[in-house]
């Protein structure tokens, strides 16, 4: 069974467009729930965030942020105005992939269960 925070990241990427059959659906999922564990990593990706997931994913850093990247396309191509809305302001622009992981922490933190009491 998929632990329920790792629920509502697939449901919010699906939401935003993205689907299962690319790889980086995957390992934009797993780098959100390493962000939303410590969110610290966002900070910089490329030493804290993709090296673990290319470990997870038995891959290198530049394959998941390829993929992340390719996965950030997709929903932008989709649902620009979507991931607008999530982000709580314009994007005039695709996001980078920290911002985009950054947007979509926090949207998740805000919504998680724990963070109303």
């Amino acid at each position: 069974m998929i632990p329920l925070e790792d629920q509502q990241i697939h449901a919010l990427l699906h939401q935003l467009g993205a689907d299962t059959n690319y790889t980086g659906f995957f390992q934009t999922a797993y780098a959100l729930h390493l962000a939303l564990e410590d969110p610290y990593r966002l900070r910089l990706v490329t030493k804290w965030l993709y090296p673990d997931v290319a470990i997870h994913y038995h891959t290198n850093w530049k394959a998941v942020e390829y993929n992340i990247r390719k996965t950030i396309t997709i929903i932008w191509d989709v649902s620009p105005q979507l991931l607008s809305i999530i982000a709580r302001h314009p994007l005039y622009k695709k996001p980078r992939p920290a911002q985009f992981l950054s947007i979509l922490t926090a949207h998740l933190s805000i919504d998680a269960p724990d963070s109303h009491n």
